[in-house]
């Protein structure tokens, strides 16, 4: 079953705005996990001479990251934030 949210969903609260962004996040590693994979499967079972590549996988990884550390180390979750 899915989980559900006690109360009426607000993004005011940092709860939520807390569950929420790290929803996000997951959704964003699940669509770059899938993405990659893909691409990486169809240039190495094509053989394909896609240096191109290299350039999206290591720049999304690091936007990846950068969205990671917002979340985990720099967002303000505490009540008396403006979100």
């Amino acid at each position: 079953m899915p989980p559900r949210w006690p109360r009426e969903p607000d993004r005011n609260d940092p709860v939520y705005r807390r569950l929420d962004d790290r929803m996000t996040f997951a959704f964003h590693v699940a669509l770059f996990s899938a993405s990659n994979s893909g691409l990486w499967f169809f240039k190495i079972f094509q053989r394909a001479d896609w240096s191109w590549a290299v350039w999206v996988t290591a720049i999304w990884a690091t936007l990846l990251f950068s969205h990671a550390l917002y979340i985990f180390k720099i967002a303000d979750y505490s009540p008396n934030s403006n979100g």
